[in-house]
C-alpha cells in the first residue's frame, strides 16, 4: 500500500529520450503521452487496492462486529441509568434534608440573636443606672465620682471628641447613649461653670478680686474649690473653667494695671476661720507715689510678676499643670497688651536712642524669666518669650517704622508735586534782547554727575533724592539691620517715583507740554544720581551689607524710562507735523491760488508746532539732547517736504516757482530755530573741534535748501551740478534727479542729451 502515499512526479514517467530539455516546458505530444501513462498508472494503484481488501476481508469483518458490540452495550447502559434518575425523582429525601437543616440554622440563629439583645439591654439598663448616678453625686456634691462616671461612660458609649457623621452606620441605641452623655455632660459643666464663677469674682465697689474656698451653689454646699479644679480636670473642662477665671483677670487687673502705668499698687488680704483660709483677697487702689498716666515699665511688670503670685498661689494651688494651663489661656493676651501699650511707644525715633532702649529689654528679659520660675510660661517653648523677641528685634521695628516714615513722606512728596515750571526759568530762555531776567540756575537746575550739563528737574526728584542721601547717610552710622532696612527703603523710595509719577501724569503724556519733559529730565537725573550713590556712601557702608547694597542696577532701567519719556515725546511731535502736512495735498497745483494758500497754511501749521516745541524744548532739555531731538524733528519735516515736491510729476513754470517761494518762506520761519541749534553747536565746537555743522545733523535739510536752487535752475546747469558731485553730496538720488527734470522740463533733444549724460556720469 506504499505505493498510494509516494509522491508522482510527472517528468519520470516520461522516458530520458523523449525530454530533449529537462527545464524546457512540454509539448502536446508529451501531454498526450503523459495523460495514457497516468491513466495506466492509475489503474495500477486501483487493482493493488482491491487485492488488499480481499486479502484482509477477515479483519475487516471483526473489527465492525466489535464497534457494533460497542454501540448496543452503550445503549443499555443508558437505558439503566434513565431508571435510576426516574426513581430518584420520584422520591426527593435530599430536599427534605436540606429543608431541615435550614429550618435547624434560622432556629439556633434567633436563639443567638435573643441571647445577645437580652445582653445588651442589661448592658444598656446598667449605663442607664450609672448616667442616674452621676447625675445624682452631682446633685449630692460628691463631685469628683460624678466627674470620673462621666469620664468612664465616654468610653462605654462610645463618645469621640471629633466625631464624624455616621448616621445609618449604627445602632440607634448608640444614638441614644451618646445624647444621655451629651445632656450629663452639659449638665455638670454648667454646674461647674457655676461654681467657678462663685470661687472666682470682681467685687467693683471694693475694686477687689475675691477667692472663696468653701462654695455653695443650687443647695449644693460645702463644696471645695480645689475639689472643683480636680473634678474639672478629671472630665477635661479644667480649661474652660480657668478661661472663665482667665477672661475676669485680664479684664479687670491686667488691662487697668498695663493702662494706667505705675498707678496702680495691690494689697493682698485673707480671711480664714477655724484656722482654715476661706477667702482670699486681691485689693486695687491707687499708688500714693505715682502719678496716673507716668509710665514705669520696672514697676508695671512688678506688678504683673505680683498678680501671677497671686493666681498661682491662691487660684491654681501651686499646681504646675494648672499654672501652666493658665498662663497658657492669659500670657498671650497680656504680653499683645504689654507690647501694644508700653514697648511700641518706647520704640526710638533715631538710631542714638537705641542704647537707652537697652534697659526696656532687661527688664522684659526679667519679667518672662519670672514668670518662667512661676511656671506660667513655659522655658523651653521659644513662643512664650513673645517681649525677648520683640525687644531684641527693636532694631528691626525701629529700621521699619523709619522705613514707612520715608516711603511716606516719599509719597507725599511725588502727589503733592504739580510738575510746575518756574515762569522766571522760562523767561530767562525767551525773553527779548535786552530785556532777559537775570535768574540764578543753581535755583531750579541741577547738575549730573556724569555729564557736563544742567538740567531743570521737579521737586518731586529734588526732593526726592535729598531724602535719598539722608537716609544712606544714617546707613553709614547704623547698626547692620538698620542699616539694610534703611538702604531697601532708599531703593523703594526711588522707585516709588517709576511707580507713582508716569500713571499720575499719564494724560500729560499724550500732548506736547513741559511736564513729559521734567519727567524725562527726572529719570536721567536719577539715573546719573543712582550712579554716583555707590561710589559716594559704599565705603562708609556696615561691613556686612556692602556686598548687598547695590543701585548699578536701577540706573539702566530710569534711563530707558528717561528715553522712553523722551522717544514719545518726538513721535507725538512728529505725528502732529505729519498730520499738518498732510493738509497740503502732496504740494500739487501751488500755481493756483487756492493751492497755494492750502499749501502755505500747512507751512504755517508746521512752523507754528517748531516754535512751539521750541519754546518748550530749549529751557528744559539738555542743550545736547535738545539739539539731537529737534534735529530729529527737522529732519522728519524737511524729508516729507523734499519727498512730496520730487514726488511731482509734472510741474509747470510758475508752479515752481511757488514751491521755491515755499521753500524760503519755511526756512526763513524757522531761522530763530536754526540760530538756537547753531549756538549750541558754537558751544560743542569750543569744546570739540571735529563737531560736525548743522546740515551734517539734518541731511535733508541741505537737499531742500538744493532743491529750491533747483527748481529755477536751468537744465545744463542741473546736468552740470550732477556731473560734478554736488547734487549727490546733497543727498539726491539717480532716478529722482531723472523724474524731477522730466516733471519739470518738456521732452526735447536737449532733455534727451542732457538724461544721457546724467545717466552716464561717473564719480
Amino acid at each position: 500500500m506504499d505505493v498510494l502515499f509516494d509522491t508522482i512526479n510527472v517528468r519520470d514517467l516520461l522516458s530520458a529520450g523523449d525530454l530533449s530539455d529537462p527545464t524546457s516546458p512540454l509539448s502536446a505530444p508529451d501531454l498526450r503521452l503523459l495523460i495514457q501513462r497516468l491513466d495506466s498508472h492509475s489503474r495500477g494503484i486501483k487493482s493493488q487496492v482491491q487485492s488488499y481488501l480481499l486479502s484482509h476481508h477477515s479483519d475487516f469483518s471483526s473489527l465492525f462486529s466489535l464497534c457494533s458490540d460497542v454501540v448496543s452495550r452503550t445503549d443499555d447502559i443508558a437505558s439503566e441509568l434513565g431508571g435510576v434518575l426516574q426513581l430518584i425523582s420520584d422520591r426527593p429525601i435530599d430536599v427534605q434534608i436540606g429543608e431541615a437543616v435550614s429550618e435547624i440554622e434560622v432556629k439556633t440563629r434567633e436563639a443567638k440573636l435573643k441571647k445577645e439583645l437580652l445582653e445588651l439591654v442589661r448592658v444598656i439598663s446598667r449605663l442607664s443606672e450609672r448616667f442616674g448616678g452621676a447625675r445624682e453625686a452631682l446633685r449630692s456634691g460628691r463631685l469628683r465620682f460624678a466627674a470620673e462616671e462621666i469620664r468612664n461612660l465616654k468610653l462605654a458609649a462610645r463618645v469621640c471628641d471629633t466625631e464624624e457623621n455616621v448616621a445609618g452606620r449604627e445602632p440607634v441605641v448608640y444614638g441614644l447613649l451618646k445624647a444621655q452623655w451629651h445632656e450629663c455632660f452639659e449638665e455638670i459643666q454648667e454646674v461647674f461653670s457655676r461654681f467657678v464663677d462663685n470661687a472666682v469674682l470682681f467685687e467693683q465697689q471694693s475694686n477687689r478680686i475675691r477667692v472663696k474656698y468653701q462654695l455653695s451653689v443650687d443647695g449644693i454646699a460645702g463644696v471645695d474649690f480645689q475639689e472643683v479644679l480636680e473634678s474639672m480636670e478629671v472630665v477635661g473642662l479644667l480649661d474652660y473653667g480657668l478661661a472663665r477665671v482667665a477672661d475676669l483677670m485680664i479684664k479687670y487687673v491686667m488691662t487697668p494695671v498695663i493702662n494706667s502705668g505705675s498707678a496702680i499698687a495691690f494689697v493682698e488680704e485673707s480671711k480664714q476661720e477655724s484656722g482654715k483660709l476661706t477667702e482670699a483677697f486681691l485689693r486695687m487702689m491707687q499708688s500714693p507715689d505715682q502719678k496716673i498716666g507716668t509710665v514705669d515699665s520696672e514697676m508695671i511688670f512688678s506688678k504683673i510678676i505680683e498678680v501671677a503670685k497671686f493666681i498661682c498661689e491662691r487660684i491654681c494651688f501651686k499646681s504646675d499643670s494648672w499654672i501652666r494651663s493658665f498662663g497658657r489661656l492669659t500670657w498671650p493676651r497680656i504680653s499683645e497688651l504689654i507690647i501694644i501699650n508700653i514697648l511700641s511707644k518706647v520704640v526710638p525715633e533715631d538710631a542714638s536712642e537705641l542704647a537707652d532702649f537697652q534697659k526696656i529689654i532687661e527688664l522684659a528679659t526679667g519679667l518672662e524669666t519670672a514668670l518662667k520660675d512661676l511656671r506660667f510660661i513655659s522655658s523651653s517653648d521659644k513662643k512664650d518669650e513673645r517681649l525677648s523677641n520683640f525687644t531684641e528685634n527693636i532694631e528691626v521695628h525701629f529700621a521699619s517704622r523709619k522705613k514707612k516714615e520715608i516711603l511716606g513722606k516719599s509719597r507725599k512728596l511725588l502727589l503733592s508735586c504739580d510738575f510746575a515750571v518756574p515762569q522766571e526759568y522760562t523767561r530767562k530762555h525767551h525773553s527779548p534782547k535786552g530785556a532777559e531776567i537775570s535768574v540764578d540756575p543753581s535755583d531750579h537746575a541741577v547738575d549730573l554727575l556724569f555729564l557736563s550739563e544742567k538740567c531743570l528737574v521737579s521737586e518731586a526728584a529734588s526732593g526726592l533724592m535729598k531724602m535719598v542721601h539722608d537716609t544712606l547717610k544714617d546707613v553709614c552710622s547704623s547698626s547692620t539691620r538698620v542699616a539694610l532696612e534703611l538702604y531697601h527703603a532708599a531703593r523703594d523710595a526711588i522707585l516709588l517715583y517709576e511707580a507713582i509719577i508716569p500713571v499720575r501724569q499719564e494724560r500729560q503724556l499724550d500732548s506736547i507740554n513741559q511736564v513729559a519733559v521734567l519727567m524725562h529730565n527726572d529719570f536721567l537725573y536719577l539715573a546719573q544720581e543712582i550712579l554716583g550713590l555707590a561710589f559716594q556712601y559704599r565705603p562708609d557702608f556696615p561691613n556686612c551689607i556692602k556686598e548687598h547694597a547695590v543701585f548699578v542696577d536701577l540706573a539702566p532701567r530710569l534711563h530707558l524710562k528717561a528715553e522712553e519719556m523722551l522717544q514719545r515725546q518726538i513721535q507725538l511731535v512728529i505725528f502732529n507735523l505729519k498730520g499738518a502736512l498732510d493738509s497740503a495735498d502732496g504740494f500739487q497745483n501751488t500755481h493756483q491760488m487756492q493751492q497755494f494758500e492750502s499749501a502755505k497754511l500747512s507751512i504755517d501749521q508746521v512752523v507754528f508746532i517748531l516754535e512751539k516745541v521750541h519754546i518748550i524744548w530749549e529751557p528744559l532739555l539738555l542743550p545736547s539732547i535738545y539739539h539731537k531731538s529737534m534735529c530729529l524733528v527737522l529732519e522728519s519735516v524737511f524729508s516729507r517736504v523734499t519727498r512730496d515736491i520730487l514726488f511731482l510729476d509734472d510741474m509747470a513754470a510758475e508752479e515752481t516757482l511757488q514751491l521755491q517761494r515755499l521753500i524760503y518762506l519755511m526756512l526763513e520761519s524757522l531761522s530763530d530755530l536754526f540760530h538756537s541749534l547753531n549756538a549750541i553747536d558754537q558751544e560743542g565746537k569750543s569744546q570739540d573741534s571735529s563737531l560736525r555743522s548743522l546740515d551734517d545733523f539734518m541731511p535733508s535739510l541741505r537737499k531742500l535748501r538744493k532743491l529750491a536752487e533747483l527748481l529755477d535752475m536751468p537744465l545744463r546747469s542741473i546736468t552740470a551740478a550732477w556731473e560734478s558731485g554736488e547734487l549727490v553730496t546733497s543727498c539726491f538720488t539717480l532716478p529722482e534727479i531723472k523724474d524731477f527734470i522730466k516733471a519739470i522740463f518738456t521732452d526735447s533733444p536737449l532733455r534727451k542729451e542732457c538724461l544721457w549724460r546724467i545717466e552716464n556720469a561717473s564719480f
